[in-house]
């Protein structure tokens, strides 16, 4: 298992009949990444404490920060990431703290997304992608989510795991940006639940539908409505709820 995502404590099970067992338990880790944004600080983000690079440039591209062709650099050092962009607008930054990935840096002016994809994806690829939902991370310790991106034909593409469900779709999301990959053709497999904000994080990097074995809130589904992205909750091997856009399941 990597260091990076846990650590083994000693700790004391003790069970209803009096036995008691000294053992060691495998826990998922939590650290803060410090983003700062053209050098000013803009955010500390609470996160499993790796792919931080893939963390921050998802994080910039997903709350509409920039557009992947506006990055122009990205430094590391250790867990603060310093993203250097082009400043095409009147950006106000702030900084705060975010347990779950949300915006700490506001651009002014209304947003209006739309996915221009007009990607159709089989149902069958959907099925078949219910077997990416489990990392090897989550198994050992199930304190853990995950996002992926998988293609038409049901294969994956790319996958990430957090402890927070919008770090791992800033992360994978990052992933694509920094590995060319085109996600128009893709669609975004997550175990958190939709909400508007988790919505739009795809809508903004132009993912085409949004796959979840959980629950989406009407918030969620209304943002897919209006971007023109599909969106299924409830996943499982064998069934799919579509809420939104049903004309992108074949």
């Amino acid at each position: 298992m990597p260091d990076r995502y846990t650590k083994n404590y000693p700790v004391t099970t003790v069970h209803k009949d009096g036995t008691v067992h000294y053992l060691e338990r495998t826990v998922v880790k939590e650290g803060t990444i410090e983003l700062l944004i053209n050098g000013t600080h803009a955010a500390s983000i609470l996160a499993s404490p790796a792919c931080v690079r893939e963390l921050a440039v998802g994080y910039a591209i997903c709350e509409g920060i920039v557009d992947s062709n506006e990055i122009l650099d990205v430094r590391v050092n250790g867990m603060e990431v310093d993203l250097h962009i082009k400043c095409t607008g009147n950006l106000n930054i702030w900084h705060e703290l975010r347990s779950s990935g949300y915006i700490g840096v506001k651009c002014q002016g209304n947003e209006n997304i739309n996915v221009s994809s007009d990607t159709v994806f089989p149902a069958k690829s959907i099925f078949s992608g219910t077997k990416f939902l489990e990392s090897g991370v989550y198994r050992v310790t199930k304190g853990t989510h995950l996002a992926a991106l998988v293609s038409r034909n049901g294969e994956l593409v790319a996958q990430a795991v957090d402890i927070g469900r919008h770090n791992a779709i800033d992360k994978v999301i990052g992933h694509a940006t920094l590995n060319n990959i085109d996600v128009s053709q893709l669609y975004l497999l997550s175990t958190g639940r939709q909400s508007a904000g988790m919505v739009l994080k795809a809508a903004r990097a132009g993912v085409p539908l949004v796959v979840t074995k959980s629950a989406p809130f009407d918030s969620g589904i209304k943002a897919a409505e209006k971007t023109g992205m599909g969106l299924i909750g409830f996943v499982s091997s064998n069934e799919m709820t579509v809420f939104a856009n049903k004309w992108r399941i074949d």
